[in-house]
């Protein structure tokens, strides 16, 4: 049997290959003579420059830019055929924040990485979206491109009271030429009930009067920023606005065109070609919940399976969707690490839990011939 291996980072615990490693070392404990192959994922969130790095030749730099609280971080940036990749998380993702400060974190270090793959000379820049712990808009990448405002850019959304004009002259000088590419993982808008701040911002520490405040102050940033009529600023409407706390706003306002995360990263590893070569294809994430249909890495792997009429199961750290909606998703069954062994031991020796569960599941997919 042939077996694709293809998922997501399980976000905190284990990276994309590492994922990958363990559900292979367990699958082949159980069926030793099956064919496994390593496809490691990324949706444009955490690994996405990682998992680039291994699919395509290039040269990776690092850059030392400013992390979420200003702090300096270092982040990679890879160059391939002329093509800069950029990973916002790696500059102002959560896992940097010790303490999680929403209305102060910036994305600034995100533009300067921005800035640094075109002084180098790439004429596109391919920048990631995901998992960050900002919610500014943007705004902060705007003015580490040269952005200015009567407000301080750089400072989180709590410093965009009263905005009243954003001049954006330098910053687009600055792309000149460039062609800016938004890899995201999800595809919300900037605003209001559907937008960034109400999904995704009690997840990066915003109470329910901050959320509603939050999204009026990023409100004025697009009044600021495009104007106020409908036609105006209906770039805060658009597909992936929203992404990374708003960053896919900002690269938007500088000519940035929306992309689908997995699908880039799908092309670059040849995964269509890949998935039609292997009679079942395995993806996972750390949680597998009805947010993964809306651009996440599990999502894409599946709908590649699906049209190369090949079955596609999930291992996750956790499972919370029931059969129909894996179905519509196009998954044929789902495995949770935490139904065997409980979350909070889940979390410790992750790899070796993972490992553990892929040898289970072998033993449905993969059953051993007898003699």
């Amino acid at each position: 049997m042939r077996v694709l291996v293809a998922p997501d980072a399980f976000g905190g615990t284990l990276t994309a290959p590492q994922a990958a490693r363990a559900i292979i070392e367990g699958w082949q404990r159980h069926a030793p003579d099956d064919v496994l192959t390593q496809a490691a994922m990324a949706d444009g969130g955490p690994g996405f420059v990682d998992v680039l790095s291994a699919a395509l030749t290039g040269d990776v730099a690092a850059v030392t830019v400013h992390g979420p609280a200003g702090v300096d971080v270092p982040v990679t940036v890879l160059h391939a055929g002329g093509t800069a990749y950029v990973e916002s998380s790696q500059a102002c993702g959560m896992h940097l924040v010790a303490q999680p400060d929403p209305l102060h974190a910036s994305t600034y270090g995100v533009g300067q990485a921005v800035a640094a793959a075109v002084d180098a000379g790439a004429r596109r820049v391919v920048v990631g979206l995901g998992g960050s712990a900002t919610n500014d808009g943007g705004a902060g990448l705007l003015a580490a491109l040269g952005a200015t405002a009567d407000v301080p850019l750089d400072r989180g959304p709590a410093a965009l009271v009263g905005v009243t004009g954003v001049d954006l002259s330098t910053a687009r000088s600055r792309l000149d030429g460039v062609e800016l590419v938004i890899a995201a993982d999800v595809d919300v808008s900037l605003l209001g009930m559907f937008g960034t701040t109400k999904t995704f911002g009690p997840q990066k520490g915003l109470s329910d009067e901050q959320v509603i405040e939050v999204d009026g102050w990023l409100d004025q940033l697009v009044v600021a920023t495009c104007g106020a009529s409908p036609a105006e600023r209906r770039v805060a409407d658009a597909k992936g606005a929203g992404a990374a706390g708003g960053l896919g706003f900002a690269l938007m306002v500088l000519g940035g065109a929306f992309v689908s995360g997995i699908e880039l990263v799908a092309d670059a590893v040849g995964l269509t070609s890949q998935a039609a070569d292997h009679d079942l294809v395995v993806t996972g994430e750390g949680t597998y919940d009805f947010s993964s249909r809306a651009g996440k890495a599990v999502y894409g792997v599946a709908t590649v399976a699906a049209a190369a009429a090949r079955p596609c199961i999930v291992l996750a750290g956790q499972v919370s969707v029931g059969s129909r909606e894996m179905r519509a998703m196009g998954v044929e069954a789902a495995y949770s690490v935490s139904d065997y062994v409980g979350v909070e031991e889940s979390m410790h020796d992750p790899a070796r839990h993972l490992a553990d569960l892929a040898q289970r599941v072998a033993r449905t997919w993969s059953p051993r011939r007898l003699d």
